[in-house]
């Protein structure tokens, strides 16, 4: 009777032993299975259309200021003290919308010939669209003739049976600041000044500018309003849109229009008398130097646009690059009894904003480093996952630290990538997994939070087991 029940107990024990050593080995096969799919598995899952949308609202919810054009510096430089003689202004960095510096920056002014700039961004969106060429001739409707403008108008001088191509209408524009070439596009580009000018506010509206608003495309109207801050961040999105325009129009010193070129069939150029008012026709070539005082004067200087009425003051949106560096001012509502006074305010107050910005800050490139990163992701639904960074600007604003020269300050910026070795268990999306930090020296300048593009769910008992072991032994799993 005890043999026997030795020998069930023998059989129990050993039916158990079988059982676990069964259990071990599919376990470790399940182990070896699951690294070997980790290895092979190089990229997460593409987000579905919902879940890429998902985490977009998400990223914009959650940091809505590093998805604004024109934002905050991330550090503090305090209250800069610079002599403006402007009534608004605002200096930003072009590359990464930085706010530097400004003045009453939400004042509403008139804009004058700085309108000028969304008349230009609506035809170069229509020449990128295919639908009108830089060399296409242009016909000119008598609303586009000189002797049509409003009295004391910039010209270029436009007149009846001339030739003239878009691109000089577009150099007449942004050189001699001429009312009759905003006139002449419009009707191009629209068929009615009316029509243009809806082109010009959806515009506007589309880009969130609330407080700038166009009656007609010249700016010769005071009812036309916008502020410094909306004007800035309106041409950092016309600089980045269409760069090849400053090249191409902005930093052209000087025009001469009308050339033999553009005179019709049979006509000559000849000298006229304006002194009783402008001709239907106009045969004698004018040369005019670009409305910008600062070209040619301040180093790197290649753009952007002047602007004045009585209303205005003596506005300008300027634009310099040196070493890679590009600095945005606009100053509006300038003092200035004449011409030659508004201009010195516009040399004064460009060449005090953009000197100090070129020798306190200057840009980093951190393309490399700000971007997603591939994480592994152990006891969970997926085996890797992506970790974005809140913003993705390329280039990160580095200021200037006093006793060193900008080399030396350059070189002591850092960007430093921190990521965990893996996630574990649920993921949720949006969450901050990592961090992308820049420093200058032992001084932090900015940390970008690393988020978590995707949910995932945790896993089972059998994963987290599994999981342990190929995370805690660290089994090499390569991530990209």
């Amino acid at each position: 009777m005890s043999d026997n029940k030795d020998s069930k107990r023998f059989r129990l024990w050993h039916a158990l032993v079988a059982a676990a050593v069964l259990l071990i080995f599919c376990f470790c096969a399940f182990t070896l299975s699951r690294a070997i799919s980790f290895k092979k598995t190089v990229q997460p899952i593409e987000l579905s259309a919902e879940q890429a949308e998902s985490l977009s609202q998400l990223l914009i919810e959650k940091y809505p200021s590093e998805y604004q054009v024109l934002k905050k510096l991330p550090y503090n430089i305090g209250e800069p003290q610079l002599d403006i003689w402007a009534k608004s202004a605002i200096l930003i960095d072009v590359s990464n919308g930085n706010i530097l510096y400004e003045k009453n920056a939400d004042a509403i002014i008139p804009p004058a010939s700085m309108t000028k700039l969304f008349s230009m961004y609506v035809v170069e969106e229509e020449i990128a669209s295919g639908r009108f060429s830089y060399n296409q001739v242009i016909p000119l409707p008598p609303e586009s003739w000189a002797c049509n403008m409003p009295p004391h108008s910039s010209l270029m001088f436009l007149g009846k049976d001339q030739r003239v191509t878009m691109e000089e209408l577009l150099l007449g524009l942004s050189i001699c600041s001429g009312n009759d070439a905003a006139y002449a596009l419009a009707y191009t580009v629209c068929d009615s000044m009316e029509e243009f000018v809806e082109r010009m506010n959806l515009v506007a509206q589309d880009l969130g500018l609330e407080n700038t608003h166009f009656v007609e495309s010249s700016g010769y109207s005071e009812k036309n309003q916008t502020t410094a801050r909306e004007m800035a961040e309106f041409a950092a999105i016309y600089l980045r849109r269409h760069p090849q325009s400053l090249h191409r129009f902005h930093s052209v010193l000087d025009f001469t229009y009308p050339k033999a070129r553009n005179l019709a069939p049979g006509d000559k150029p000849a000298a006229q008398d304006f002194s009783q008012g402008l001709p239907q026709k106009i045969t004698m070539p004018i040369t005019q130097d670009n409305t910008n005082p600062l070209l040619g004067k301040l180093e790197g200087c290649d753009g952007l646009k002047t602007g004045y009425i009585d209303e205005s003051g003596y506005n300008l949106a300027l634009t310099a690059v040196r070493d890679e560096t590009r600095f945005l001012s606009v100053t509006m509502g300038g003092p200035g009894k004449n011409t030659r006074e508004g201009q010195a305010g516009r040399v004064h107050d460009g060449t005090e904003l953009m000197e100090w910005a070129f020798r306190n800050f200057a840009d980093y490139s951190v393309e490399l480093k700000v971007h997603p990163y591939l994480v592994r992701s152990f006891n969970s639904s997926e085996k890797m996952l992506r970790l974005v960074p809140v913003y993705s600007d390329s280039t990160f604003t580095v200021p200037y630290v006093t006793g060193t020269s900008m080399a030396e300050n350059m070189n002591s910026v850092k960007v430093e990538v921190k990521l965990p070795d893996f996630c574990w268990g649920e993921v949720v999306q949006g969450n901050q997994y990592g961090s992308i930090v820049i420093s200058a020296g032992d001084y932090i300048l900015k940390e970008i939070p690393l988020l978590a593009d995707r949910n995932l769910k945790k896993g089972n008992v059998l994963l987290a087991a599994s999981d342990l072991i190929l995370s805690r032994y660290k089994i090499k799993i390569k991530v990209n």
